[in-house]
């Protein structure tokens, strides 16, 4: 993967960064970083805020612009929104829900064939990362001081869910489903709200 790759991919998945942090993650010289930042700025794929620190000059921090952003879009999100769109005119509102409750049931289905050997929650969370990873949504767990945080830092299907909620809701509905009634999953950041990334709460 070239630098300038890397650099995207790691802004996409840690969020805005300064130039020292990219430097040292790459193991080159600040202003080599810096020169790539400035093509992809060039290109409209990055831009910075300066953020002021108590002592000496602001620091620079870079992030993805839209456009920036875009470059992870699933290439096929204009089908999968005319075909929904396509279902919707020809058979309804029922028939756009059928089809979204024949993929959630497919979705949990493939998830727990993997998942049912996994003992724990947290290997269950664990797997589900990187199914999640697989199907290009970029997945990471963390965990925190009162159970976990699922991290999506990618939507493969954004667009088609802007066109329809009703995927994200789908999408909730087999985490829950997986995880078993007496695990609480919150949403918590939403990439369709504007937000960076979606992010879940899992508390037991």
């Amino acid at each position: 993967m070239k630098t300038i790759e890397k650099i995207l991919y790691h802004l996409k998945s840690e969020g805005p960064v300064t130039a020292k942090v990219l430097a040292e993650k790459f193991s080159l010289t600040t202003m080599g970083i810096r020169q790539h930042l400035q093509s992809l700025e060039d290109d409209g794929l990055v831009d910075f805020n300066d953020v002021k620190v108590k002592v000496g000059r602001p620091t620079r921090h870079w992030q993805l612009t839209e456009q920036g952003h875009r470059r992870f879009t699933d290439r096929h999100h204009d089908l999968a929104v005319h075909m929904l769109e396509s279902v919707e005119d020809l058979f309804g509102i029922s028939g756009l829900e059928q089809v979204i409750a024949k993929r959630e049931q497919h979705t949990y289905e493939q998830y727990q064939q993997t998942l049912q050997t996994c003992e724990t929650l947290k290997e269950k969370l664990e797997q589900l990362a990187q199914l999640r990873t697989q199907d290009g949504y970029m997945a990471e767990l963390i965990t925190t001081h009162d159970g976990y945080t699922l991290v999506e830092n990618h939507c493969p299907i954004c667009r088609a869910a802007q066109h329809c909620p009703a995927l994200c809701l789908s999408e909730l509905t087999v985490f829950k489903r997986l995880l078993g009634e007496n695990i609480r999953i919150e949403r918590e950041e939403h990439i369709i709200s504007g937000q960076r990334r979606c992010t879940y709460r899992i508390t037991s």
